[in-house]
């Protein structure tokens, strides 16, 4: 996303990723990506990375985190890996200089796994050129280099002893380098909305090729989608922009989908278990009047406390998202109403208990980090009491959703399914 958006701005959208998997008889080959996208001047969110940064003079550097899309899900195992100890899709952290260089930029990032999945390390350099970065239709073309330790490369491509069988060989694939050469493409269809595209050809190092569980072949990869970028009003930065909007909520677990909650077919919590959430969350208003619609589209950064009643220890969940604020009613003249709809995503410190509960009685996986859906209703409490005092404070009901956009996400580790909880809450301006 680097370039994509002007310095300053943020988008939302999707890419659909093709590609196939470099395991052997894999059935996996698409990814949907969502897009959400943050950029302040010291901390920056795009989807599966986020990060603080320093830029000055053409120099740019980065403390980040980001997924790593390696691995498989327990439901897309591959023919090549059965019987095999699953390779899980891990997080790693980072650190990363980009300088500007001729036309375009030289980077390099330094990677090592935080989750604790392999515990390995990757370096990669590169260069991407950006004389053809301008107009309507912009592309640049780029070529990076990855060297890879042997304790990632045998997590993910190894075979171990007790794996072994007549077909598959015990293997280890030690360090290696891979090469990568693409081109990233975008069309601008109107100030706020682009198409994103992007082919590229991955060549594994030939440890990894030689694995027998491994395809011995170039990876193609494409991908297009479409983005919608916007500049928040009242500064460039998150700390310039008054007021603050702080939102408190607590609510209980429900066994209904999404869809039968936010159209009143449905409104049953703690049929199941009673666990629980509180939280508190501080956002901006980003932009009013969005395309001179009674839209107002904000963002919010949130700490959340599931609890658990005593099914496991309770624990912490962050979210990130946009919000698209509504509120053309006919009578707001007289009671100010809004629906609204976030959208972003949301990593918990410990899977909860309804999410672990239903997944392993479907047999799937589980993740931490998953899609964040957050609608919801309110009325303006100053105008329902005539109190000028809470003029700027709404009271409503809302729903906290996790999910991983029904297995097609690789980000959020192919999870199909999710939880809900439905809440009540009150927002009002600092």
């Amino acid at each position: 996303m680097d370039g994509v958006l002007a310095p300053g701005s943020s988008g939302i959208g999707f890419v659909l990723r093709l590609q196939p998997s470099p395991y052997r008889g894999s059935d996996q080959s698409s990814d949907l990506l969502p897009l959400v996208s943050y950029d302040d001047r010291y901390f920056y969110l795009s989807s599966y990375r986020a990060g603080l940064k320093l830029e000055s003079e053409g120099w740019r550097t980065e403390l980040f985190v980001k997924r790593r899309f390696e691995g498989f899900a327990s439901n897309h195992v591959p023919e090549s890996m059965l019987g095999m100890d699953k390779r899980a899709i891990g997080s790693d952290v980072g650190l990363a200089v980009q300088h500007a260089l001729g036309e375009g930029s030289a980077y390099a990032e330094l990677l090592t796994d935080g989750s604790g999945t392999s515990d390995g390390s990757e370096l990669r350099l590169g260069y991407r050129y950006d004389g053809w970065w301008n107009g309507r239709f912009r592309w640049r073309p780029y070529a990076s280099v990855s060297f890879r330790n042997a304790k990632l490369n045998n997590y993910y491509y190894g075979v171990r002893a007790e794996e072994v069988t007549p077909e598959r060989p015990a293997y280890e694939p030690g360090a290696g380098v891979n090469y990568e050469l693409g081109l990233q493409a975008t069309y601008r269809l109107s100030e706020h909305w682009q198409l994103l595209g992007g082919v590229s050809v991955i060549q594994l190092s030939s440890g990894i090729r030689g694995s027998p569980v491994v395809e011995d072949r170039p990876l193609p990869v494409a991908s297009i989608g479409l983005l919608y970028g916007f500049t928040p009003e009242g500064g460039a930065s998150f700390t310039d922009r008054k007021p603050l909007i702080m939102r408190a909520l607590y609510g209980g677990s429900s066994e209904c989908d999404l869809f039968p909650i936010i159209t009143l077919q449905c409104n049953k919590i703690h049929t199941q278990d009673h666990t629980r959430v509180a939280a508190v969350e501080v956002g901006q208003t980003l932009v009013k009047r969005l395309n001179g619609w009674p839209v107002d589209l904000a963002g919010f950064v949130g700490l959340l406390r599931h609890l658990e009643d005593d099914l496991q220890e309770d624990f912490w969940q962050g979210q990130a998202y946009f919000k698209a604020y509504y509120y053309g009613f006919p009578w707001n003249e007289t009671v100010r109403t809004r629906l609204a709809f976030g959208f972003g995503v949301a990593y918990a410190s410990r899977i909860p208990f309804g999410e672990e509960r239903d997944q392993a009685l479907r047999e799937r996986d589980t993740s931490k980090l998953l899609l964040y859906l957050d609608p919801t209703v309110d009325v303006n409490v100053g105008d329902v009491f005539h109190s000028k005092s809470f003029r700027d404070t709404y009271w409503g009901l809302g729903v906290s959703h996790r999910s991983g956009i029904f297995g097609s996400g690789k980000l959020f580790n192919n999870v199909d399914g999710g939880s809900n909880y439905i809440y009540t809450y009150l927002e009002w301006a600092m």
